[in-house]
């Protein structure tokens, strides 16, 4: 249209609905965007969940053999051979019920972190929200975690049949597990927000995760209470670290979780963890999602 302003095809493109390609949409706009895509976000995920494992002979079975087989591996080598079960009646529960939900945390951040940077040809070819991918990342880890969350319920019960250990009850607060669960997909979405972007920016970044990754989980209590090793610190030192042990967002998730399953005098339900619980999955969320819309624009342009 050579023969109009500038002002004349703006006019022209709003007349008919068309948008400016490559420019960040208002956040109000672009939160409903992202909304009003969540059957696309749906039937994402659950592509991604089943492609993982489509070239396996044991197909889909591997989204529960896999956390299993890395539960058993850690109640070997950290309940049995070293017995780093400090203060913790149930060391197969504890460990287990940790190893598994890490595990969503683990692969969320991964998922998370590679969810832009590989999909480069899909982001210039198409429009739409990106915040899509990362969420269909954690949704389709979301699917997978389902029938993973079972076979954890049936060991965590099995393991009070063991003559060393207290049984296990199905109690009222098994309820729960959904609500956690849900509060953890939450903020695990928050996380891969932040990881996206982060990568998207520094490639370099991706190469770091699973280093930083492994210190969280030795430090957030999944295989052993970290926070029984605190006591031999100075009691300046204890009166900062301890705090920090028990309200970051893995220990605290995990607490709430164990506390539902098990019946550990030493791991009480505390409405007060579900409240962190749930301002570390909201603060999470929201940070992660503003972060990420504010890069919107360069996605698949750096």
């Amino acid at each position: 249209m050579p023969d109009t302003t500038s002002q004349e095809r703006q006019a022209i493109a709003k007349q008919y609905g068309l948008q400016q390609m490559g420019v960040r949409p208002p956040l109000g706009r672009y939160i409903r965007d992202v909304a009003s895509r969540w059957a696309f976000i749906r039937a994402l995920g659950t592509a991604t969940a089943y492609s993982k494992n489509q070239n396996n002979y044991l197909g889909q079975l591997w989204a529960v053999l896999n956390p299993t087989l890395n539960a058993i591996v850690y109640v070997l080598i950290f309940g049995i051979l070293i017995d780093a079960s400090r203060g913790v009646e149930n060391t197969i529960a504890f460990i287990v019920i940790g190893t598994f939900l890490f595990r969503f945390v683990e692969q969320s951040v991964h998922g998370g972190s590679k969810s832009i940077a590989q999909k480069s040809t899909l982001i210039r070819s198409l429009h739409f929200p990106r915040a899509v991918l990362p969420i269909a990342e954690v949704v389709s880890l979301l699917t997978t975690l389902v029938p993973a969350l079972v076979v954890m319920c049936a060991i965590v019960l099995l393991s009070g049949l063991l003559p060393q250990y207290p049984p296990v009850h199905v109690t009222w607060s098994w309820l729960l597990l959904p609500f956690i669960v849900a509060l953890l997909w939450i903020f695990n979405t928050g996380i891969a927000f932040i990881v996206a972007r982060a990568v998207a920016i520094t490639p370099d970044l991706d190469n770091v995760i699973g280093f930083v990754m492994r210190l969280v989980m030795y430090g957030s209590g999944v295989i052993f209470p970290v926070t029984h090793y605190v006591g031999t610190l100075p009691e300046s030192a204890q009166a900062i670290v301890g705090p920090i042990l028990d309200y970051q967002p893995i220990g605290v998730f995990l607490y709430v979780a164990r506390s539902i399953l098990t019946q550990e005098p030493n791991i009480p339900q505390d409405p007060v963890m579900w409240a962190w619980a749930a301002g570390w999955a909201v603060v999470t969320f929201v940070a992660g999602f503003i972060i990420f819309w504010r890069g919107e624009e360069r996605y698949g342009r750096d």
